[in-house]
């Protein structure tokens, strides 16, 4: 990973920074897929695409800081995830136009359904615009669930649009997609397991329903990236192909075999390298062939999740990126099926793909301020070492030690910087031990670490300039950079940040047109190590720390991690008791302006207080009962007491995450 150098304000007079070089530092063009930018008067903005009346295309431009300011107007403080509706409308679009024009060129013989799963972001108004703007390509949804099936049985209004079922099915389960089909509502029961089946036939020959079935077969490709045990023998999901064969026989059994219909293979998640998706559905054409000549009439290939999200930018088959594009995607699963099909004259299946995280990462993002910055900046140094104070009697081997580490700062320079580094640390460190034995003053530590640092600081600035840098000083500028300190939790808004080291882009959304002149990690809230971003995106790759900008202390500074759309807002939990952020979803017009369509507020602390049991009455009337002693015992007034319940009360009712007062 690489690690930026530490900027310092004398770099800003080597030219005239711009937006364009704040565009290029974090990298958004890279990963912004054309949603997301930097203006000219420095912020970032959210940018969609229209089309006009006459049938020409608009594109409109918001800025982020604007939909911000809209939201405190409406009492909506930080941290808050916003959504971008127009956003989910793209994705869906870009997905099914990207198929349909892969079918055109290769003259393939029938259509594309793309389903949604739900288990990505189980949000009321995600799934509500996906189902109401995605009707017009009969976009379906996935849901792997009871509750996941009442959302689809509910929201889903479109019968051209299907519902897979994956997941373990009880009997309830199968009910209710058994009354679907006989609404018309193509629901299809995948087999995860040879124990689905009797279940799936007791409960349709109950019930007089045929059932729609799908097989989910175990793939033997294994695929890169994070997710790659998702794929292969070792997979936990889908059926061996001598479990598949049993299901084939006892529908034969039963007379039920035209019922299977679908075969479902999942490639993987975030599959970053297109030859393993090529491969994988080489291999799942194979499976259909199969299940065709043993009889059953199939119509559906289900492939499944795996279309990525470049996150890092970069284009390449690492983890965190992607070395294709969404019409590379497509015509490669088009072509692969044609060629596989067209040779054994096998009609063309209804593809179905099964993307998540490709349809919904880009509409949301994280917005926080930043509450505080701790720096690693040293004090400035006396003119010359401090003498002792009267009364003081310096411990001469600490003194030595401080005589050494004062003349090392002296001395540093860019041809020895790696033995004062080495240097620096023996006397610090014989320094701090002195102080553990008693033999060092509080003022003589002091002294010790901010000689030391100033010395560190030194090297830092002589190793961004050298050609080779030693192992052992290729951490120093994350050990030396900046805390700010975020109003946000980690482990309730980006838990795979923290869970998985998954990467998201994070950047201010204001001020690019000047230079950042800082480095930076990113601390949360909560009281854990763990709560903290150290792993960043720029436009030179993956960093350990973040240039950032100076911190005024009269204006709020804002910073946005961006592409959260995927799991991060339904996997959180309640570390330290942060609870749920507001939510705010906004629509852009092609005329320039943006509707607030939904504000969610934010958890207050007796919500999250009732999610972990608690009774708030009963603990505000144990509180009043302590106040009322206390006034008994003559500690506070009446009227102090009174102040006290208010001031409970009130802080029951606030927001979980830090409120600056107005």
């Amino acid at each position: 990973m690489a690690t930026l150098p530490v900027m310092t304000e004398s770099t800003q007079t080597q030219k005239n920074w711009t937006a364009d070089d704040s565009a290029e530092l974090y990298g958004i063009r890279n990963w912004g897929c054309d949603f997301f930018d930097v203006s000219k008067q420095g912020n970032v903005d959210v940018s969609v695409q229209h089309t006009l009346d006459d049938g020409s295309q608009q594109t409109t431009s918001i800025a982020i800081i604007d939909i911000i300011k809209g939201m405190q107007e409406r009492g909506l403080e930080m941290p808050a995830i916003l959504r971008i509706e127009n956003l989910l409308d793209a994705r869906i679009k870009s997905l099914n136009e990207a198929f349909n024009r892969a079918i055109k060129a290769y003259n393939y013989q029938n259509n594309y359904r793309g389903v949604f799963p739900i288990k990505v972001n189980q949000q009321c108004h995600v799934v509500e615009e996906i189902t109401d703007f995605g009707s017009r390509y009969h976009h379906g949804l996935e849901a792997g669930s009871k509750a996941e099936l009442i959302i689809a049985l509910s929201k889903l209004q479109d019968n051209e649009s299907l519902i897979i079922c994956n997941g373990y099915k009880d009997a309830e389960f199968i009910e209710l997609g058994l009354y679907a089909k006989e609404m018309g509502i193509p629901c299809i029961f995948v087999l995860e397991t040879q124990a689905e089946l009797p279940i799936i036939l007791e409960r349709s020959k109950a019930l007089g329903i045929e059932p729609l079935l799908g097989v989910r077969i175990r793939s033997t490709v294994t695929v890169d990236g994070h997710w790659n045990e998702d794929s292969g023998d070792r997979s936990i999901f889908g059926l061996s192909t001598s479990a598949l064969i049993k299901i084939v026989e006892q529908l034969k059994h039963h007379n039920m075999l035209h019922c299977l219909q679908l075969l479902h293979c999942h490639l993987g998640s975030q599959i970053p390298n297109i030859r393993n998706i090529r491969s994988g559905v080489m291999e799942a054409c194979r499976f259909y062939t199969g299940l065709i000549e043993e009889g059953a009439p199939m119509g559906y290939l289900d492939l499944g999740g795996g279309l990525a999200v470049d996150y890092e930018g970069a284009s390449t088959n690492s983890t965190h990126s992607m070395n294709y594009q969404l019409d590379e995607y497509c015509i490669n699963i088009v072509e692969t099926i044609c060629e596989s099909l067209d040779p054994l004259n096998i009609p063309h299946p209804v593809i179905v793909t099964e993307s998540g995280r490709a349809t919904v990462a880009y509409s949301s993002m994280l917005l926080f301020n930043i509450l505080d910055v701790r720096d690693y900046m040293p004090t400035a140094l006396p003119a010359a070492l401090p003498k002792p104070k009267q009364g003081e009697h310096f411990d001469q081997h600490t003194h030595d030690a401080m005589k050494n580490l004062w003349q090392v700062n002296e001395d540093i320079c860019h041809t020895n910087y790696q033995e004062c580094y080495n240097d620096a640390l023996y006397y610090r460190d014989e320094i701090r031990e002195a102080f553990r034995r008693g033999q060092a003053s509080l003022s003589e530590r002091a002294l010790g670490d901010n000689i030391a640092l100033a010395i560190l600081q030194k090297v830092a600035g002589f190793i961004k300039h050298a050609e080779r840098v030693p192992p052992e000083l290729a951490n120093l500028p994350k050990l030396l950079a900046d805390i700010y300190y975020g109003n946000f939790s980690v482990f309730q808004s980006l838990p795979d940040m923290w869970a998985i080291d998954q990467v998201l882009p994070v950047m201010p959304i204001h001020r690019l047109d000047e230079q950042p002149t800082r480095e930076a990690v990113i601390a949360d809230l909560t009281c854990d190590c763990d709560g903290k971003i150290d792993k960043f995106t720029t436009g030179n790759g993956l960093a350990s720390t973040l240039p950032l900008h100076t911190v005024n202390q009269d204006d709020e500074y804002y910073l946005g991690v961006f592409l959260v759309g995927a799991y991060q807002e339904t996997l959180g939990d309640l570390h330290n008791l942060f609870g749920d952020t507001h939510v705010v979803s906004v629509h852009i017009h092609d005329d320039g302006h943006f509707d607030f369509a939904q504000e969610i507020q934010g958890d207050r602390i007796s919500d999250v207080l009732s999610y972990v049991e608690y009774d708030t009455k009963i603990m505000t009337e144990e509180f009043r009962k302590r106040a009322e002693k206390a006034v008994r015992n003559g500690k506070i007034t009446a009227a102090r007491r009174q102040q006290m319940m208010n001031a409970f009360n009130a802080s029951l009712n606030g927001y979980t995450y830090f409120e600056k007062e107005h």
